[in-house]
């Protein structure tokens, strides 16, 4: 054999797989890349010194592989090039757990279908470029993967096996499909218990990948374990770093006399907190006085931009967490325990340094004036949203009364927040701002973290005053950045989009309720429709579709207003401590502050300032930067639900486990082609009564009606349907529950025409097309809409420490019409798709 004549990067590689090695694709790739023009397999053999038949033979193989792959492309005369790129997708891989999969296009055009070959060598996540390589039998554009631009998967959390003399680990992560081969025994795991696996091998088409556990998280059901595996999954960052620790450590455990000097003295006003009652960290306090034509309201907010200066190890730690994440009983914080519970927290009777919005507000609602300073506080009160609310409706009850007594000093300033109340909510209902209802629960753990129940989560008028103060100070905020031409994050909620503001069109008119806004519908079209429904039985069911049609609101530095708020300028400013947008918006307020004498008109005698002192640490990043940070907040956000709505539905698929065979009247929250979805009354848990286990008919999919009509029988299920269900099966590792149904559904009522049938414009999809495949934006909960849009519903204005994020699984919404058999379906096993061992790996 002779010796070869190129180097290649990637020799070792080649040496371990192949006898008589060859040139890498990689090397390959980069001849051809460098060439003018195209070469033949005769020419790349000449260049690379391979005149053996068997390696002449080898390279003619691979350079087929590799156009067979998409990574170069042969003309008529047989001579090879880099693939034209130019025509290529780029997007993100969307795994499915039966092993196909989808790439989402970053320009925002239709998907494309990856086959389950195609997937074998990218993980779910990965960025890659493909080309469109034909249709399949349902007529979905299919693609072909020509490069992997990012590995996006760098650890995986699954459970540990072993099974004739190889180990191995099942990703907890349905939508990861390949198992990793574990090439390290220098660990202590047991078969069944879960890991953190290191990725050290890539899949490629013909072999696993591989990795090295780094660490044993425990047993399947262990107390907390549904956190640790959503924690490792969605890579929340939860270690501190050791120089953060250190900074942290420098710390004093109490504001420093020199850090109030120069600062607005607001320690003699009764500011007051007021948070859910486990609440720990406390962002803001509330202060209002009645005054002539109207009132002074003062939102004083944790000044973390003192402690959390640009370009320290606790700001590097700040951004990459980018937010608080809330689990039931667990938060993983932004910040150290020393800020986020101690120095910035708004705690009572002890002094704090703060950022300061104060509002002059008419009469009418309208924000008249307003200052931003810096501030030195001391909370009268630490109070409850159920203090308050006792003091304010119920004042005669027994804890009104003890609240009244107990809190004397304080009651005046929130009776008068009250008023502001009802001022600013007025206002808000003139100004067309969506109000939606929502079915927010908690969960409550008994001994050992076991589920004792599932609760709803109510809305009180404390909750809502607080969140107009919140709303009022974000506003401010927004519009001061926005006139001093500032760079800062703004809230952003665009209106709907064409697609779905179609389909909303079709659905609302075959109810009755025609929407006849424009092709670009405001806030006050959504709020008429809501305000048209407040007396019908199917109100929840509506507003989910008129949620549903909304987009997610995102942090950008490019101002496009807020559509679910009705806000020409929105902006995210009352919580420092928890999200990090707020604490870049402090950082460029209070940077202004300190160096300009007078800020939209004097103070008086209390209004002092640091006169010409340098703004240090302030770090003012441009636009660049801002845009980055903006799309890393909203990425860290969605990380943040994706992570707490995984969590929860882990916990109540093992609760559902002690109720397999119970029965239970639920209401029927979403249709798809293969079935529906029926939240539970009484335990607010959500199911799929696959369509297998709808004997006896054929059903066909109304997407525009939301339901299912049987061909034969007339029987429907249609969106807020009631129905009784039994529980079948739950499987805890898809976070899945499958119902059956007991009795319920109505029979359709014939007539000339259809509603359905009427509505010429609505969009439908095509008989026979099956099971329908919805966007991730159809799929998430009203709880994410509303949370991820900022449109106020039944949670409080900011989840405390173990308060339960809430959130139903995500469930696929059908987009399209097709008939489907109740005979011929395969049943579901507790929810379909892959299912993981429970003790050996089944092949």
């Amino acid at each position: 054999m002779s010796k070869p004549t190129w180097q290649d990067p990637h020799a070792g590689r080649e040496a371990e797989r192949y006898e008589n090695p060859i040139p890498s694709r990689e090397l390959i790739l980069e001849l051809l890349a460098k060439g003018q023009k195209a070469l033949t397999a005769d020419q790349l053999a000449a260049h690379f010194g391979l005149f053996e038949e068997d390696q002449a033979e080898a390279l003619r193989r691979r350079l087929g592989a590799m156009v067979r792959d998409g990574q170069a492309q042969a003309d008529r005369r047989g001579a090879y090039s880099p693939m034209d790129e130019t025509h290529l997708v780029r997007g993100r891989v969307v795994g499915h757990p039966d092993g196909f999969g989808f790439l989402i296009p970053d320009d925002k055009s239709a998907d494309l279908l990856l086959t389950s070959r195609e997937m074998r060598r990218v993980f779910h996540g990965d960025i890659v470029l493909a080309r469109e390589s034909g249709y399949d039998h349902k007529g979905r554009r299919e693609g072909q993967i020509v490069r992997i631009v990012e590995k996006r998967t760098k650890k995986l959390v699954g459970r540990y096996y072993e099974e004739a003399g190889n180990a191995f680990v099942v990703p907890d992560n349905a939508r990861i499909t390949q198992e990793i081969l574990v090439t390290n025994d220098d660990h202590t795991a047991v078969v069944g218990q879960f890991v953190s696996i290191e990725v050290l091998e890539y899949p490629t088409h013909r072999s696993l990948p591989s990795g090295r556990i780094v660490e044993v998280l425990g047993d399947y059901l262990a107390p907390g374990m549904e956190i640790d595996i959503a924690i490792r999954t969605y890579e929340i960052p939860h270690v501190w770093p050791a120089e953060v620790e250190r900074e942290a450590a420098r710390l004093d455990p109490e504001v420093k006399e020199e850090d109030k000097q120069g600062r607005v003295d607001l320690r003699d006003l009764p500011l007051v907190t007021i948070d859910g009652e486990d609440a720990r960290d406390f962002d803001d306090a509330v202060y209002c006085e009645k005054r002539r034509g109207g009132f002074r309201l003062i939102v004083a907010i944790a000044d973390v931009s003192h402690y959390v200066r640009a370009g320290t190890a606790l700001d590097t730690e700040a951004l990459s967490r980018g937010n608080s994440v809330y689990f039931p009983q667990q938060v993983v914080p932004m910040l150290p325990e020393v800020l986020s519970n101690g120095l910035c927290s708004l705690n009572p009777h002890v002094d704090r340094l703060c950022m300061v919005c104060d509002m002059n507000i008419s009469l009418a609602g309208r924000v008249t004036a307003y200052k931003f300073y810096e501030g030195v506080m001391h909370s009268q009160a630490r109070l409850t949203y159920t203090k308050v609310s006792a003091l304010l409706e119920q004042p005669e009850s027994e804890l009104g009364r003890q609240v009244a007594k107990d809190y004397a000093h304080v009651v005046e300033p929130v009776q008068r927040l009250q008023d502001l109340f009802h001022v600013l909510r007025a206002t808000r209902e003139k100004r067309g701002a969506l109000d939606f209802d929502s079915n927010e629960t908690r969960i409550e753990f008994g001994a050992d973290r076991k589920i004792e129940k599932i609760v709803p989560v109510t809305r009180n008028k404390a909750h809502m005053l607080i969140e107009e103060c919140m709303l009022a100070a974000n506003v401010c905020a927004a519009d001061f950045v926005a006139t001093q031409h500032l760079p800062a994050l703004y809230r952003n909620h665009e209106g709907p989009r064409n697609e779905k503001l179609m389909k909303l069109r079709g659905y609302l008119g075959a109810l009755g309720l025609p929407f006849t806004a424009g092709p670009k519908p405001q806030p006050a079209d959504f709020k008429a429709v809501i305000d048209k429904i407040q007396e019908r039985p199917d109100k929840h069911i509506i507003e989910t579709m008129l949620l549903r049609s909304l987009s997610q609101a995102v942090y950008s530095p490019e101002n496009i207003g807020h559509f679910g708020l009705s806000y020409d300028a929105y902006a995210h400013f009352t919580s420092p401590i928890r999200r990090y947008p707020d604490l870049l918006l402090h950082r460029v307020i209070r940077a202004r502050v300190q160096t300009e004498h007078s800020l939209m008109g004097a103070m008086g005698d209390k209004m002092r300032r640091m006169r010409g002192k340098k703004a240090e640490g302030t770090g003012m990043p441009d636009m660049a930067q801002m845009l980055a940070f903006g799309a890393h907040c909203s990425m860290t956000e969605r990380r943040a639900d994706e992570a707490t709505r995984d969590v929860v539905s882990w916990l109540k698929c093992e609760y559902m486990q002690d109720h397999v065979g119970g029965e239970f009247d639920g209401v029927i929250s979403s249709v798809t082609s293969f079935g529906f979805f029926v939240e539970l009354k009484d335990i607010y848990v959500e199911g799929l009564v696959h369509i297998s286990r709808l004997a006896g008919d054929y059903y066909d999919f109304d997407a525009t009606m939301q339901k299912l009509v049987g061909s034969r029988s007339g029987t429907q299920f249609a969106l807020g349907d009631t129905v009784r269900i039994k529980v079948a099966a739950v499987n805890l590792d898809e976070r899945k529950m499958d119902f059956e149904l007991v009795g319920g559904g109505s029979k359709l009522r014939r007539g000339p025409r259809m509603a359905s049938e009427e509505m010429d414009n609505a969009p439908r999809g095509k008989k026979g097309q099956g099971q329908g495949r919805g966007r991730g934006d159809d799929n998430r909960s009203e709880r994410d809409r509303l949370r991820s849009g900022d449109i106020p519903g039944k949670s409080g204005p900011k989840p405390s420490g173990g308060r339960s994020s809430g959130g139903k699984s995500g469930k696929p919404a059908g987009g399209s019409s097709g008939k489907s058999s109740a005979g011929g379906a395969p049943k579901p096993a507790a929810g379909g798709g892959k299912s993981k061992p429970a003790g050996r790996k089944k092949k």
